[in-house]
This record gives structure tokens, C-alpha cells and sequence, in this order.
């Protein structure tokens, strides 16, 4: 995967591509843009998640049904819905990305895509490999206001005790999506001792 840095958005500058479609786990939602993805969301429905993306991109023009992000976005539903069938492949579809945020925040995120499908890390061993161990609040907050869900796995990321805490697409979300994960390492785990 590719990226980008930091980069503002100022009304009307900008010129963003907007696709949703239904999934196993509910609607998902992507915006791109000239440099790449820019957020992947997840919903309920459709009219909330559109209302959503376009609170998020308010100061852009956002173009429905864009050709490039629902190009994108059926990589990312395939992806989805195959974890569900215990298919998924190793790692997530490769997407060029435009992670927007501080530096903190992307090298939280950085972190983030270095953990593997299948396993976890806790707020406190992120902050530990960042060189920050008292900044485990500061990483939650990184990863609260990650917007590229499933490509920057932040659903990986559990309390020091185990358990699930607060993700911005729900828990009952998490729960699947790590139960999903688990099920496809173990079963691709399974297929490959036997072979």
C-alpha cells in the first residue's frame, strides 16, 4: 500500500469520489481522491452512512457512484465478505491510501497495518513500540479517529485485560471482524499442514 501525508481539505478545493455498497457486516462506504483512498466506513444503512462521509467531507465536492472508489470499495467488500466464508486471502486487497492525520497519528496507524490478520495488540503495546509508554490514551485517540476501517486494522486492538473496548463502527462490528480473522488463519493454518 501506498500513502500520503497530512493534507487539509478546504471548502470546495477538493474533489472526492464517493461509493457504498452492502456487505455481510452492513454498508460500507469509500471516499478517494486524487492520491487514493481517503476513508473507508462502515454503517447501518445507506442513508446514514452517505450522511456520515459527506459530514466528514463537507468541505469537498463529493461525486456519487464514482467509477475509481466503487472500484476500490468492491476490492475491500470482497475482502469482507470472504473473512465471513472463511476465504479471505492473507492480507487486506492492496489500495493506494491517503491517511490524513498528525504525525502521531500515523505512526500509530503505521503500527496498526503491521499486525496480522488474526492477531491482536493492546493500546500499551502500541505505545511501547512507538517509544511513548505513557501515551496509551493518546493511542486510543489515534485510533478513534482512524477512517480507513479494515485496511488500517484498528479493530486488532484490545484492552491490556483482553477484552473489546469502543470502535467507531461498534463492537458487536469488532467482535466479528476479529472472529472472522481468527477463522481464516485457522483455517488457512489447517489447509497448509496438511498440504
Amino acid at each position: 500500500m501506498t500513502d500520503t501525508r497530512l493534507r487539509g481539505v478546504s471548502a470546495g478545493s477538493e474533489r472526492l469520489g464517493m461509493a457504498m455498497v452492502p456487505c455481510s457486516l452492513g454498508m460500507l462506504g469509500l471516499i478517494s481522491g486524487e492520491r487514493g483512498v481517503v476513508a473507508i466506513m462502515m454503517g447501518d444503512d445507506a442513508d446514514t452512512l452517505s450522511h456520515d462521509l459527506r459530514a466528514r467531507f463537507a468541505g469537498a465536492e463529493l461525486t456519487d457512484d464514482d467509477p475509481q472508489a466503487r472500484l476500490y470499495l468492491e476490492r475491500v467488500g470482497a475482502y469482507v465478505d470472504a473473512m465471513g466464508d472463511g476465504d479471505a486471502p492473507d492480507q487486506v486487497p492492496d489500495l493506494p491510501l491517503d491517511m490524513r492525520g498528525t504525525p502521531f497519528q500515523q505512526r500509530v496507524w503505521d503500527v496498526l497495518r503491521t499486525i496480522p490478520p488474526g492477531g491482536t495488540l493492546t493500546y500499551a503495546d502500541i505505545a511501547r513500540r512507538l517509544d511513548a509508554p505513557r501515551a496509551v490514551r493518546a493511542v486510543g485517540r489515534a485510533c478513534g479517529a482512524n477512517a480507513l476501517a479494515i485496511v488500517i486494522p484498528c479493530h486488532r486492538v484490545i484492552r491490556t485485560d483482553g477484552t473489546l473496548s469502543g470502535y467507531r463502527w461498534g463492537v458487536a462490528r469488532k467482535q466479528a471482524l476479529l472472529d472472522r480473522e481468527a477463522a481464516s488463519v485457522k483455517e488457512c493454518g489447517m489447509i497448509r499442514g496438511q498440504g
